[in-house]
């Protein structure tokens, strides 16, 4: 897919650069050509001799190379690119090209292209939380820069948190899905999987039986068809699909911050069995029987993530695809989900025990939307989740 594909690679400054070693080597491994600048502030982390040795060609570091601008200049260089990839794009880029500063290579090249542009984020938690930041990246999302990450994780600094540049292979895959034929080429769809578990104490919480395996064939499905998916995943029985963008969360909490995080979208599909409730007020340590009695838990309400985004004035997805999971009456119950919650469409399905669907390889789903319920035939999960990324597509090019 990346075969004579050219990449222009931007590598900021951050103890990330290390990785960007390993993503040279990756996309060389796929056929593209990677053409390599290197910020002052990257040079602290790694070398122009081995960013030039693995990319095999000159590194660009200087926006006032009088050569560099005879041979080229740097407008050509920002344009004769198929796709620019930072990474990693550390808070000061992001800010330039935010405000369209143009002070150094980096930032000139960046306001000069018409070429895509991908940013793989990487900066201590606290940066990346900052008010400044998330303005930023929100200002960068609506002019149409595209994100892979950042993950959650411990830092280098001693930090845990969202802040962590996403591995090699993500971002390859978020490359790959960049050139993706298909009618969803350049459409970027959220789609959320699995279970939340909300914690009673560290050892305890509170869940329910998805598997995560139909929100994870809808990823697949769409991605197959070019999609670039983010994939919002709870702790699912299921792994991850390949060629997606992968961002794990446990609670209810947590998963809305990420939704929120990778708004805007082109579509959002919520297949994600959300916990309702949470424990108002979760134990930090293990419970421990008492001859006082049962402990009481008082219970709190968790974000609606899908009334939230439905109901959206602005960033609201051109689709908004819900799920809902009845043992009864189950249209009747999706037709008025989908009038309260304000979604385009609800997928529903029957289930109960005895339709040995949840947590199984089949479904047999009523997709309902302002045509009315259109019953689909029991079919594997595969099959369910192609027929819906179809309709998807047919949606957004229609």
């Amino acid at each position: 897919m990346l075969a004579g594909k050219r990449i222009l690679l931007i590598i900021g400054g951050g103890i990330a650069a290390y990785k960007s070693l390993d993503l040279i080597r990756r996309l060389a491994e796929r056929g593209a050509s990677v053409t390599p600048v290197l910020t002052k502030a990257g040079e602290e982390f790694v070398t122009p001799l081995s960013v030039s040795a693995l990319a095999g060609q000159k590194v660009y570091r200087d926006l006032f190379d009088l050569t560099d601008e005879a041979e080229m200049g740097h407008i050509q260089l920002s344009r004769s690119a198929d796709l620019i990839v930072v990474a990693p794009g550390t808070a000061d880029l992001m800010a330039k090209m935010a405000q369209g500063f143009a002070n150094d290579l980096a930032s000139t090249l960046l306001l000069a292209t018409d070429t895509p542009v991908l940013v793989a984020p990487a900066m201590n938690v606290r940066m990346w939380d900052h008010p400044a930041t998330q303005r930023n990246l929100e200002t960068l999302k609506a002019d149409g820069i595209r994100f892979v990450g950042p993950n959650e994780g411990d830092m280098a600094c001693g930090e845990f948190g969202p802040g962590r540049m996403a591995e090699p292979l993500e971002i390859v895959a978020a490359v790959e899905s960049q050139f993706a034929a298909g009618p969803l080429a350049g459409k970027r769809i959220l789609v959320t999987s699995g279970p939340t578990h909300e914690p009673i104490d560290p050892v305890r919480y509170i869940a329910n039986r998805s598997s995560g395996a139909q929100g994870t064939a809808v990823a697949r499905a769409l991605a197959d068809l070019g999609a670039h998916v983010v994939f919002v995943t709870g702790p699912a029985s299921v792994p991850p699909p390949d060629g997606v963008e992968v961002i794990a969360v446990e609670s209810a909490r947590e998963m809305a911050d990420a939704v929120q995080a990778a708004l805007p979208v082109d579509a959002g599909v919520f297949a994600a069995a959300v916990a309702d409730w949470r424990v108002a007020q979760a134990s930090d340590r293990k419970l421990k029987k008492s001859k006082d009695g049962l402990p009481v838990l008082e219970f709190a309400e968790n974000p609606d993530i899908l009334a939230g985004v439905s109901q959206m004035k602005k960033s609201r997805p051109g689709l908004v695809v819900g799920f809902a999971a009845e043992t009864n009456d189950v249209e009747a119950h999706a037709i008025a989900k989908r009038k309260r919650k304000g979604c385009d469409w609800i997928v529903a399905n029957d289930v109960s025990p005895g339709t040995g669907i949840m947590g199984g390889s089949e479904n047999a789903v009523i997709l309902i939307s302002e045509d009315g319920a259109e019953a689909w035939p029991r079919m594997g999960k595969d099959a369910v989740a192609r027929q819906l990324a179809d309709r998807i597509a047919a949606a957004l090019n229609g």
